[in-house]
């Protein structure tokens, strides 16, 4: 068998372009799509489109533009466009099996974007059948949520998790309420401790004057009655006034000659 090394010298360098061109358009692609996609983030914010929605539609605006370009780059290598939508459609059916999940979060994703539970921003608390997570939405990407935990720690959810999971929004309503136990002695002079935890709740102008502080005996504890101070605040500030308040609680009863008491057991011993 004769082989004519100068045609096949021929159709290896022809073919050789055709794959680095196909390189070449590969990888200027994917320059232009970042640089695309930094140009379309500017362009949303300065439109004030909500952050939500401007994190999925970045991530959407990424993906299809990554298929135009290796799409692009199979045609200029020399593989048809027909060719390839028809591959598509053949392994459409295997592909959606293999990427159920993935669907599913896509369509999640999208479930988030119109009904809109959660908001970039927002502190949450996610519940599942075993545990909660809590944190701060940090993006909503067309497959996974991104959480800042308070720790720091970035936790990504699936969104198709989200949709079926129940969701504590502890932001949307820009106020909350926060009930604070305080324990005192059986002893101790009831009108003085209402005074006490009132004057506690009005000294801190974060909280709020209505709806009004409020003072209420909650229970007979085993050695200490319960009180409880109820206030209302911005959601910002819950964390902050409440170590506050149970610093400064402490402080205020001791100061008043009010008795936080211990645990206590009392065993009587009967002699035959």
């Amino acid at each position: 068998m004769n082989i004519n090394w100068t045609d096949l010298g021929t159709i290896l360098q022809a073919q050789g372009m055709k794959l680095l061109s196909g390189l070449v358009v590969l990888v200027i692609g994917f320059i232009i799509v970042h640089w695309i996609q930094k140009l379309s983030g500017r362009y949303l914010k300065k439109i004030k489109v909500e952050p939500t929605i401007g994190s999925f539609l970045n991530n959407v605006i990424r993906l299809v533009l990554y298929l135009i370009v290796i799409l692009t780059a199979a045609n200029v290598v020399g593989i048809p466009l027909t060719s390839i939508i028809t591959l598509i459609g053949t392994a459409g059916v295997a592909v959606s099996l293999a990427l159920q999940g993935a669907l599913g979060n896509l369509v999640g994703g999208v479930m988030l974007l119109v009904l809109k539970p959660i908001r970039v921003g927002e502190y949450v608390k996610i519940n599942d059948a075993n545990s909660s997570i809590e944190g701060t939405v940090r993006a909503i990407g067309a497959f996974y949520t991104e959480l800042t935990m308070p720790d720091n720690r970035r936790l990504s959810i699936p969104n198709s998790s989200l949709t079926n999971t129940p969701i504590v929004n502890f932001s949307r309503e820009g106020t909350r309420r926060q009930d604070l136990n305080f324990a005192v002695s059986y002893d101790a002079d009831i009108d003085e401790v209402f005074a006490v935890l009132k004057n506690l709740a009005e000294n801190d102008k974060r909280i709020f004057r209505d709806p009004a502080p409020a003072v209420y005996l909650s229970e007979y504890g085993d050695s200490s009655l319960v009180f409880i101070l109820r206030i209302w605040c911005s959601s910002a500030d819950y964390w902050d006034i409440r170590y506050a308040l149970l610093e400064k609680g402490k402080r205020a009863l001791d100061k008043a000659g009010i008795e936080i008491p211990y645990p206590q057991l009392d065993v009587h011993i009967v002699n035959d």
